[in-house]
């Protein structure tokens, strides 16, 4: 597959968001959607969508390091859940309506490690705490080249929909009315 356009693009990215593309690049080929700050690629591997930002973020957790690249999935997050995922890793983003989790790092396989961790949080497989510990661990041990289960691929399946949560309407057509009405007596 040609990567040409692709690669010329990221010629003038940073370093660290540079190296992360590539990956990416190397990995899927050529980018589906090509702007000046991001790579797009859609259904690659488990993912509903990939993005390799020109934008980078530091990120000390478990190790100081450069997130960039996004790997985004369908999956519905129980609202009681959010507040653990964040405490859990703040590259882990939940997007309740749109019923997507995804998480920002360098590279695919660590946003695997993320993604299979916040599914045992919400499952009640790992508390936070548990879930912290084992992402350092499988971090250190892929730098060992030892066992990375976490890293290799998802270890649930991922929705493929269903996982929207559009919420709940508490205005009804009546009080839009009444507000609009109040609005334009008010001038």
């Amino acid at each position: 597959m040609d990567q040409k356009r692709s690669a010329k693009m990221i010629e003038t990215w940073p370093e660290a968001s540079r190296e992360a593309a590539q990956l990416v690049i190397d990995q899927y080929g050529e980018a589906d959607e090509i702007t000046e700050t991001q790579l797009t690629w859609h259904k690659r591997g488990a993912w509903k969508r990939i993005v390799a930002s020109k934008a980078f973020y530091q990120h000390d957790f478990p190790a100081p390091h450069m997130d960039s690249v996004e790997s985004v999935i369908d999956y519905r997050v129980p609202v009681d859940t959010f507040t653990p995922l964040a405490e859990f890793d703040g590259s882990v983003i939940v997007e309740r309506t749109a019923g997507e989790v995804s998480a920002r790092c360098h590279d695919e396989q660590a946003n695997s490690l993320a993604l299979n961790l916040m599914h045992d949080i919400v499952t009640g497989a790992k508390n936070v705490q548990e879930a912290r510990d084992y992402y350092a661990k499988e971090f250190a041990d892929f730098r060992r080249k030892k066992p990375t289960p976490y890293m290799k691929t998802l270890h649930f399946a991922p929705g493929d929909q269903g996982t929207a949560d559009p919420d709940v309407r508490v205005l009804s057509d009546e009080d839009l009315k009444q507000a609009e009405a109040e609005g334009k007596a008010r001038g």
